[in-house]
């Protein structure tokens, strides 16, 4: 019986730096990725997508669309802190629908912010997209926490300022799950509006690594496959801007 075979980390930082994009599967998240972490929280995790607030900034689609918002900072090296909590602020370069607000999002619960699931996650990407900024001292790191809602008489809008970049350095995009719904396809976009790749998270830890300097991104809009059954679609949304 021939061995798995191994995983390149050399290559996917390649890959990352010549595409400005990559999928990654659960398995491969997993089990090369995150392996000097812990998951073992990782069910009281999800679990708390069951306890996200409403996006109250969108009138129409915030009714359907759940979330939480925290900061952090990291140096390349040492602990990842917490900050005070603080807005979510975009300008309408980067998010024509909801640009120049400073968006007030209820926080990530002090429990799940401290806990081994998220805090290999945030470990992964700092060393991570530290290895491909070698200028970069410290970052600023958002994350949100996002549930979008489907129903028989409505789409679930997972991006509905379209396809945009976020204004920052690196984006990392961690499915948590995905209940009774079909489509939500993220698409990669160049500068020009061209179609770079599309893939589909569909298991739990399917990930998306963006360089989010060099390409825009979207994700379709999702339906329930069970129009009388509840539908949702749950991610984590991690985004690093250099620290000036």
């Amino acid at each position: 019986m021939s061995a798995p075979p191994t995983f390149d980390h050399d290559e996917f930082a390649h890959s990352l730096r010549e595409q400005g994009f990559r999928f990654v599967d659960g398995g491969e998240m997993r089990t090369h990725l995150l392996e000097h972490g812990s998951l073992q929280d990782w069910d009281a995790f999800a679990d708390s997508w069951n306890d996200l607030a409403p996006d109250v900034y969108l009138a129409q689609v915030g009714r359907h669309r759940r979330r939480r918002h925290a900061v952090f900072q990291a140096r390349r090296e040492g602990e990842i802190v917490r900050r005070p909590h603080q807005p979510h602020y975009q300008s309408l370069n980067y998010n024509a629908l909801q640009g120049d607000i400073e968006r007030w999002f209820e926080p990530v619960r002090d429990d799940i912010a401290e806990g081994e699931s998220l805090r290999t996650v945030l470990a992964f990407c700092r060393d991570f997209f530290s290895a491909l900024a070698p200028q970069t001292a410290a970052w600023h790191i958002e994350l949100h926490q996002f549930r979008i809602e489907a129903g028989p008489d409505r789409e679930g809008q997972p991006t509905p300022e379209g396809v945009h970049r976020d204004g920052v350095d690196y984006v990392l995009v961690l499915l948590i799950d995905r209940h009774n719904i079909v489509s939500g396809t993220t698409t990669i976009h160049d500068r020009d509006g061209s179609l770079l790749g599309s893939f589909t998270l569909t298991a739990p830890l399917d990930a998306a690594l963006v360089d989010d300097a060099r390409v825009f991104h979207g994700v379709t809009a999702v339906t329930p496959q069970d129009p009388q059954r509840e539908a949702h679609r749950d991610v984590l949304v991690v985004t690093f801007k250099a620290q000036a």
